[in-house]
């Protein structure tokens, strides 16, 4: 499958490919007459990248995973790396929360005034 058809079908975006190839998660891309052809293991590691990058991972950080988790022998170090990162989602979630709380608070002092 092409660039263009891998794009089409799957949605996905343009710069994620490009990164992608730029990468060296993949050996089983192989050019053809000069234009990336990428099976489907191609597309299901640019899924697992889409969803790490939708998490927040950067581009270093899903980098190191894919790399660990392609080198199939450090699955305890990908799982630390998937705590460590939900662990930070929660700690801003709980900050969010801590601000709305506060704004729900401003807002019930303001109505009283009014």
């Amino acid at each position: 499958m092409t660039i263009k058809e891998a794009i089409e079908k799957y949605c996905i975006p343009i710069n994620i490919l490009k990164e992608y190839e730029n990468m060296r998660l993949c050996s089983t891309v192989k050019r053809v007459l000069g234009a990336w052809q990428y099976d489907q293991q191609d597309i299901e590691r640019l899924s697992m990248i889409m969803t790490l990058h939708d998490t927040g991972f950067s581009t270093e950080d899903i980098d190191e995973y894919m790399q660990l988790l392609l080198s199939g022998k450090n699955n305890e170090e990908c799982l630390k790396i998937l705590d460590e990162k939900r662990s930070h989602t929660l700690d801003k979630i709980h900050v969010l929360e801590k601000q709305l709380d506060n704004l729900d608070y401003l807002r019930s002092q303001m109505r009283k005034t009014c």
